[in-house]
């Protein structure tokens, strides 16, 4: 993830795709296979990246550990 300059908003890669414009979309139901085929500069690994940072981002809202922290406890 890179900050875009101007406003501030995370982006991926250096796209001019914020992590929440992608959010936004699966949150509408978009599957993984239509925002690939809207975007297509994006990977599947830039998606689940915008999750990961959303999850980790709701981490430190909330003061919890972040999952990649805790995830060495799992194995």
């Amino acid at each position: 993830m890179s900050l875009e300059n101007d406003r501030e908003n995370p982006c991926i890669r250096g796209l001019r795709i914020t992590v929440y414009d992608i959010l936004n979309v699966l949150a509408d139901g978009m599957m993984y296979d239509e925002v690939l085929d809207d975007y297509p500069k994006l990977t599947q690994e830039d998606i689940l990246a915008c999750l990961v940072f959303a999850a980790d981002k709701e981490n430190k809202d909330h003061d919890r550990p972040s999952w990649r922290k805790m995830a060495c406890c799992l194995h």
